[in-house]
């Protein structure tokens, strides 16, 4: 398998997560978002969406091209299936659902609202982009803080990792990195540290990976 991906970019950073922790050997392909390289026709051939990840499958279509899958919640979820074990989501339907919808909250209520086509246009627009930060990064982390106080154990949902913690530990990093007092998040914080002492958190860490920047 091939992983496009960017160091701090939240989205790849989960995927690489999921890998870590089941263990799936995979090829880091390297796309320097900073640099506009998601935007060259090269790249554009692979996701129109101009984004990271693209998880490149090691098995081929019927028209005998490499197989690719695009989203993060997409990724995951196809690795969940083909790799079962340590599961991601939890086997109770309902808990299930909660892992998925804590997930959710960052991928959908929170991520888009800090992510580089966002503050690109809010910097072409003259907009005052850590007011903008400020007021929807917090926001979000109060309701997932909120939402995880129904099943939070030793991680989001539950004494097992999920998909929920996976979106969590990325969207932390961005919050500190945009200056976010996390203070007011004592169950995601407590949560976090928790998945810090996991290898395969630590194996994934933006911090550790071949494309890092200072």
């Amino acid at each position: 398998m091939k992983l496009y991906t960017f160091w701090r970019s939240n989205s790849p950073w989960r995927v690489r997560i999921a890998l870590a922790w089941k263990n799936v050997p995979y090829d880091v392909v390297a796309v320097d978002l900073g640099a506009g390289q998601q935007h060259g026709a090269e790249f554009r051939a692979l996701n129109l969406a101009e984004q990271v990840p693209i998880l490149e499958l090691d098995e081929r279509g019927p028209d005998g091209g490499a197989r690719r899958i695009t989203q993060s919640m997409a990724i995951i979820e196809y690795l969940d299936e083909r790799y079962p074990t340590p599961p991601l989501l939890p086997a109770d339907p309902w808990l299930r659902a909660r892992a998925r919808q804590l997930a959710e909250i960052v991928n959908s209520g929170i991520q888009p609202h800090q992510n580089l086509a966002t503050q690109k246009k809010l910097a072409e627009l003259g907009a005052d982009r850590a007011a903008w930060l400020q007021h929807f990064l917090p926001r979000g982390l109060g309701v997932l803080e909120r939402a995880a106080a129904e099943t939070a154990g030793t991680f989001l949902v539950g004494d097992a990792v999920s998909i929920a913690d996976v979106y969590l530990v990325p969207q932390l990093y961005a919050a500190r990195r945009f200056d976010v007092d996390l203070a007011p998040f004592p169950t995601l914080t407590r949560v976090e540290a928790a998945c810090a002492a996991l290898p395969a958190f630590q194996k994934a860490h933006a911090d550790t990976q071949p494309d890092a920047k200072p």
